[in-house]
């Protein structure tokens, strides 16, 4: 193990102050600096009974009495709610700040009206060490300003399976990339080690994580096994924290995942032996969201064996109470040593005094115009230029003329929240429009701006019709906007089962139009196909609100030279197949399309040839949560439903869109059923992630009978365990369209074993009873689900 030590965290004053501190403590106050509550749960009257060490604000957490998109003003007013309700002086309380935390992963990127830079992927196709410094920067502005101490990140995984939901939030998939990121993105956030005061001069707490192998995970199943050798656990996955760790990094946060079998979260030898001993870092350790409770023997309300391997702070978001009350009966039965919570409480004491929490001056909290300032978005935009990769400019289409008539098209064309991704706003950065990004500009509004400033146009046409044919077409395309375990694949097939972009590429070469393509992903994907029906094809990754940055790039001057040349280059190996899921890192066998560190500039001359389109994987394996789209029942998912002369079925015209939609018509002569069916699939973590099924459907006519929703197992699950849906449908009006939304929770606490689901849908009624429907799926956004009264059999 590489031998490091933390600099600029312990120094004679610093623990003198603590030491001082910590002899008028009560063990009560002592436990209460080890847990971390969710503004869920949390209220800030809660810490005149809990003396909590710290409040988070979890994904899709929002800021005190506001909806989840809020502006700076509320996040300030709730920082310093908590922070006032800590220093109240009363009897038998020792006033300690808390210390709020937030996931500033790409930017201050839960407050409404931040600069949101490229998510981690495209900052690591930069290869700028320098910039990330100061990008690191600017988000510890940007969070210091909103009342907040404390940034969740960076990210330093090296992934090693793309299909992993996490790729985007790692730089690299080489560890010496990350290695060579690592320190300069914590310098950025916490400013030099040793500077003290941190917050007084507008910088934030930082946190490595995720301790340790979370990119290397088997089939890159998200908080999976990394089962690897120790050897290369430190050759691939440790090399991170081997810069992070001496340039001061404040906190470490554990991993879900585990190591040989072993969860991180119960691992003495790497919490304590390895990460606290020999590499020799000085700040505290924290547990991720509930992580403490996978570990064997534990749950999310009672976990001593976490403290005793290392952890010094639990963030339970929901279970607080109950742990801090189980985790203060265990150090008073010794269960957990008197000097394993005294190390944990020091350590935590330690970044407080460092961090500034206990100066009464904040300086940079509330000031005006810093969060999205014109020079943070400025730089957000340098990074966006540096970031693309051009894997594809026959015959040298790019750079398009100023003066150019372009036809801008695809679905995430003038979609900012698709171009920013997940873990913008909200956990899985579902459910964000143009509206909730003020300072943003979509990619669309920057190639409008760009043309129209050098004589030409753009017009804006998501499905690529138009009636004057451009000179060119710009298609935006590429994945939806997902986090942790929703990001999961089973392959790295682009849209497998149902290609819309691709044909909206191919309509346009049909119709004689040049088309450049711009792909945005959180990973590299099988898209030879989308490849080979583009001129030009150009990886643009998660870009954050500037998206003007693309336009700079693609878009040269009246005589068509560049202003700026494409300098990015891939930080992580493109997949020759969809089922080459091990590219990673240059190891042998390797055999990408795009090697690691490949990308093309305007000096090159480079055609390339038409690509494979055997993907070599059956769409069949991927698909977990997609049953019913587009008028399709994607694999491996099927209708099934009761004779035809009692349940009759057809394909309708729906939501403007040729047979998009399937109706159902029960006749009432006994109870018949509709179901989506398929092979029997694991949706535990889907449950436990807070998921719903979400049904977009028409009541075309109202039942004359009940009618029950459930979700059935292989083999069959309880036959009582279903849902009512009646009252949902008596609010339905006929021939108007709702969504509904039941969390998966509510079909597990019903009896349905989630673990091996075969009917995600079924709907069943004895009486006459009509409705289409338009999709069925599972979702991440969490406005408006409820749960349905259990039916009565």
């Amino acid at each position: 193990w590489p031998k490091t030590h933390s600099r600029g965290l312990i120094d004679r004053e610093t623990e003198q102050r603590v030491t001082e501190l910590m002899a008028g403590m009560s063990l009560e106050e002592k436990v209460g600096q080890m847990i971390q509550a969710d503004l869920t749960t949390v209220r800030p009257g809660d810490l005149r009974e809990y003396p909590l060490g710290s409040i988070l604000a979890g994904g899709n957490s929002p800021p005190l009495g506001a909806p989840d998109r809020a502006p700076a003003s509320v996040w300030i007013d709730t920082a310093r709610a908590f922070r006032a309700a800590s220093l109240e002086v009363r009897p038998g309380h020792t006033p300690i700040p808390v210390m709020f935390g937030i996931d500033a992963v790409h930017g201050n990127s839960k407050v409404v009206g931040a600069t949101i830079f490229p998510h981690n992927i495209g900052l690591g196709a930069m290869h700028d060490p320098a910039l990330m410094r100061r990008i690191g920067a600017a988000t510890a502005e940007e969070t210091a300003a909103t009342g907040i101490d404390w940034a969740f990140g960076p990210t330093l995984a090296a992934p090693q399976d793309d299909r992993w939901g996490r790729t985007y939030e790692g730089y690299s998939e080489s560890p010496a990339l990350v290695k060579s990121y690592a320190g300069e993105m914590v310098r950025g956030l916490q400013g030099e080690p040793g500077a003290g005061r941190m917050l007084q001069s507008g910088h934030v707490a930082a946190s490595a994580k995720h301790f340790l192998g979370d990119g290397g995970t088997t089939d890159g199943i998200d908080q999976g096994d990394t089962d690897v050798s120790e050897r290369e656990l430190i050759r691939t996955h440790a090399q991170g924290y081997v810069s992070a760790i001496p340039a001061g990094v404040m906190g470490v946060l554990v991993s879900y995942s585990s190591w040989q079998g072993r969860k991180m979260h119960g691992n003495d030898s790497l919490l304590t032996g390895v990460l606290k001993g020999q590499m020799g870092f000085d700040g505290f350790v924290v547990s991720d969201w509930n992580g403490h409770g996978q570990v064997p023997g534990c749950s999310s309300a009672d976990c001593p064996a976490a403290v005793n391997a290392g952890l010094d702070m639990f963030m339970a978001p929901d279970k607080w109470k109950e742990l801090y009350h189980a985790t203060l009966a265990e150090a008073r039965a010794g269960v957990i040593p008197p000097s394993r919570i005294d190390d944990a409480v020091r350590r935590i004491l330690r970044v407080k005094f460092k961090l500034g929490l206990f100066e009464a001056a904040r300086p940079w909290e509330g000031r005006s115009g810093v969060v999205g300032s014109s020079a943070h978005r400025a730089l957000a935009r340098q990074a966006v230029r540096k970031s693309l990769v051009l894997l594809k400019n026959n015959g040298r289409l790019l750079p398009l003329r100023a003066g150019a008539r372009v036809l801008v098209a695809g679905e995430a064309a003038d979609d900012i929240g698709r171009q920013t991704g997940g873990w913008t706003l909200s956990w899985q950065g579902t459910g964000n429009t143009n509206g909730d990004f003020p300072n943003g500009q979509s990619i669309y509004a920057g190639l409008r701006a760009a043309l129209a400033a050098g004589g030409g146009s753009a017009e804006i046409s998501v499905d690529g019709s138009f009636k004057r044919k451009p000179d060119v077409a710009i298609v935006v395309f590429g994945e939806t906007p997902y986090a942790e375990m929703m990001g999961d694949l089973h392959t790295l097939e682009f849209q497998p089962a149902d290609k819309p972009d691709l044909a909206l590429l191919k309509r346009l070469k049909a119709g004689g139009v040049p088309v450049v393509a711009v792909f945005l992903s959180g990973r590299p994907l099988w898209v030879n196909a989308e490849i080979n029906a583009a001129d030009a094809f150009v990886a643009a990754w998660l870009p954050g609100s500037e998206g003007g940055g693309i336009a700079d790039v693609l878009i040269g001057d009246a005589a068509g030279k560049p202003r700026h040349d494409f300098t990015g280059r891939l930080s992580f190996s493109w997949p020759k197949s969809a089922g080459a899921h091990h590219l990673t890192n240059g190891k042998q066998p390797y055999d990408p399309l795009f090697p690691l560190g490949y990308g093309l500039d305007y000096r090159q001359a480079v055609t390339l040839p038409k690509l494979s389109e055997e993907s070599g994987v059956s769409a069949a394996t991927w698909n977990v949560d997609r049953y019913f789209v587009n008028g399709h029942t994607p694999a491996p998912w099927g209708f099934e439903s009761g004779p035809e002369d009692r349940v009759a079925t057809r394909a309708v015209d729906a939501g403007g869109v040729q047979e998009a939609g399937r109706e159902f018509r029960w006749n009432g002569l006994g109870s018949d059923s509709v179901a989506l069916s398929g092979p029997a699939v694991d949706l535990r973590r889907q449950a436990n992630g807070e998921l719903s099924l979400m049904i977009k459907y028409r009541l075309d006519e109202k039942p004359a009978a009940p009618v029950q929703l459930a979700m059935r197992c292989d083999p069959r699950c309880d036959d009582a365990a279903a849902l009512q849906l009646d009252t949902e449908l008596a609010e339905a009006q006929v021939g108007q369209w709702r969504t509904l939304k039941v969390r998966l929770a509510c079909f597990q606490e019903a009896g349905v074993d989630m673990a091996r689901v075969s009917r995600p849908f079924e709907v069943t009624t004895r009486g006459r009873l009509a409705l289409t429907l338009l999709s069925v799926q599972l979702t991440t956004d969490p406005s408006g689900t409820i749960c349905l009264p259990r039916a009565v059999m």
